[in-house]
């Protein structure tokens, strides 16, 4: 597996890198925002670590762009206690964060995280579970992990596609955002669950035909959120 590391400190990258490179990954570096998208174009890897201040091109455009044409798996690393940079970064597609100074232990921890989960989506195919989910006109495929509404297919990140996967597949059962943040992240997040928020959020921005009134994923108020399951076919 090839790991992209972007940052503007080279202390960070030298030990990301060597880190990395241990646990058998291989692992390409940029210094900024403009190289990053140069990288990620040419060595196509399967996983960005990405600063979000950063000279040339800052974190958020980065993302953005990377977003327009691909869905690979975006960890986030944001300044301490910056809460707003981390919302935002989650909006705009990042999978995951971590905030500086960070253990390059847990670094590598989250990355396996997100490589296991991508598995299991995978093993999935030779399950029961692989049979398409269909509601009305959004269909599910954990197959080819496509999601269409109608004709239209819609891009969803890995952690997009598991939680909708989640809740799909159990329909009209609610999860609490701490349930759903152990099971889709599967790390400590010391019980920060603006994540899962921001996910559902996107999720509903894709595949609900008005955003401000979900149907397919509801609110349950006081506890976090199910999918009505009642147009299944």
């Amino acid at each position: 597996m090839k790991i992209l590391v972007v940052d503007d400190e080279k202390n960070i990258l030298d030990v990301s890198k060597r880190y990395l490179e241990r646990e058998g990954y291989t692992v390409e570096t940029a210094i900024n925002g403009k190289e990053a998208l140069h990288k990620w174009k040419s060595e196509q890897p399967d996983l960005i670590v990405l600063d979000l201040m950063m000279p040339e091109k800052d974190g958020w455009k980065v993302c953005e762009e990377i977003r327009l044409e691909d869905d690979v798996p975006i960890i986030m690393l944001t300044a301490r206690g910056e809460e707003m940079d981390r919302i935002l970064g989650l909006t705009i597609g990042a999978d995951d964060y971590m905030t500086k100074p960070f253990s390059p232990k847990e670094l590598v921890l989250r990355i396996k995280s997100i490589f296991h989960r991508m598995r299991i989506g995978e093993s999935r195919v030779t399950q029961e579970q692989s049979e398409k989910l269909t509601y009305g006109k959004l269909e599910i495929d954990p197959v080819t992990r496509l999601v269409h509404v109608g004709q239209n297919e819609m891009k969803l990140t890995v952690k997009e596609f598991e939680l909708l996967w989640l809740l799909a597949s159990h329909p009209n059962q609610a999860f609490s955002r701490t349930q759903l943040l152990n099971k889709i992240w599967d790390i400590d997040f010391y019980g920060d669950t603006t994540t899962v928020t921001v996910h559902i959020r996107r999720i509903r921005e894709k595949i609900e035909p008005n955003p401000s009134e979900p149907f397919y994923i509801q609110t349950v108020w006081g506890i976090g959120y199910k999918f009505e399951g009642t147009e299944k076919r």
